[in-house]
């Protein structure tokens, strides 16, 4: 992974929730508002698989996060990326309907036979009212300059799953202990 946190502190970490990538970043990028600190970069998806992302996008962990236009064409090189059927709505802490959140798996071959991969893409835009919103604050502020939509920005955070991740199911330690148990019939106590 690469150390793309150049403009974070040290000791800070980028660790954002679903609303805070949406209100304080998408949001502000989308209004042309400045965002600070500005470590997101903007990113055209779709000529990179996501094992290239490494020194492109802003890498946290196992996770890569970057702006990038929002396109019906999700193919790379060598695959594509396949909607999953998961399309979450991202609620403020004040209970409004700020965003939407789609989920990809990144498949390697050619649509629709290819294979599936470990790497998921969650991909973050704004909602409807959000971004009907940013048009008209958008107008106001822009006149005389070139037209871009930038409502139709998106932020991606693309990590790759754990082969041996189980759905986040963990044992408790109550448990391990119980299931233990059921081995102490297996163990032959010495006379």
């Amino acid at each position: 992974m690469g150390d793309n946190n150049v403009n974070l502190p040290p000791g800070f970490r980028f660790y954002p929730t679903d609303e805070e990538l949406v209100v304080h970043f998408l949001h502000r990028k989308a209004t042309l508002l400045p965002c600070h600190p500005d470590v997101i970069p903007d990113l055209g998806l779709y000529p990179y698989d996501p094992w290239q992302l490494d020194g492109k996008a802003l890498a946290e962990g196992n996770k890569w996060y970057f702006y990038s236009r929002t396109t019906q064409n999700r193919m790379t090189s060598n695959g594509y990326w396949k909607a999953m059927g998961i399309e979450e709505p991202v609620i403020s802490s004040s209970g409004n309907n700020v965003g939407v959140k789609k989920s990809f798996v990144f498949c390697v071959g050619d649509a629709p036979s290819g294979i599936k991969t470990n790497w998921t893409m969650q991909e973050y835009g704004l909602s409807d009212s959000a971004a009907s919103s940013t048009s008209t604050t958008r107008s106001s502020k822009r006149r005389g300059h070139s037209k871009i939509d930038y409502s139709k920005w998106v932020i991606c955070r693309v990590y790759e799953r754990n082969e041996d991740d189980d759905g986040g199911a963990e044992l408790s330690c109550l448990d391990e202990v119980f299931l233990s148990l059921d081995d102490l019939d297996e163990i032959s106590l010495p006379n």
